[in-house]
């Protein structure tokens, strides 16, 4: 006698116990509002949005600047002018261009932003391929305050 469809229900994989070892719906799980990344998918040396659930967790406490440092590039912080928009938008302004032009940003790069506190947002950068760019700085410098001239960190390979 051949076996249906119906004869097979409930036999296989999936079936156990009746406890499932899937993990909770996203909608349960914690966010990191800490840790975001943006795509550049324009002029890459035009102020850059920031999430909005990044710009509500500073609320109350909105920067006028913010401090980025690239990830394994030494102390040099890059100072940048914030811009909230007054509708909950936040963007990097001012002195972005110049981190931008120094770690070589492109149309299409990744970067992966992590707010280390006192305004201070360490940043991953990841090229077209999408494998993470490492720089390193001479150790000259370690805040952009004091030059006008971009000093580029350098990519090692």
């Amino acid at each position: 006698m051949a076996s249906t469809s119906r004869d097979r229900r409930g036999r296989g994989r999936g079936r156990g116990s009746g406890s499932s070892s899937l993990p909770p719906p996203p909608s349960t799980l914690p966010l990191i509002i800490e840790e975001f990344f943006i795509v550049v998918c324009e002029d890459p040396l035009v102020k850059k949005k920031l999430p909005n659930k990044f710009a509500d967790y500073l609320h109350g406490q909105e920067p006028a600047k913010v401090y980025l440092r690239a990830a394994d590039c030494g102390p040099r912080l890059w100072t940048v002018e914030v811009l909230f928009d007054g509708q909950g938008r936040m963007y990097l302004d001012k002195g972005w261009e110049k981190f931008a032009i120094a770690h070589g940003v492109d149309f299409g790069w990744f970067l992966h932003f992590k707010y280390e506190g006192d305004d201070v947002l360490t940043v991953k950068v990841f090229d077209g391929t999408m494998c993470r760019r490492y720089y390193y700085s001479d150790g000259e410098d370690t805040d952009d305050e004091s030059d006008d001239d971009v000093k580029p960190c350098i990519h090692p390979l």
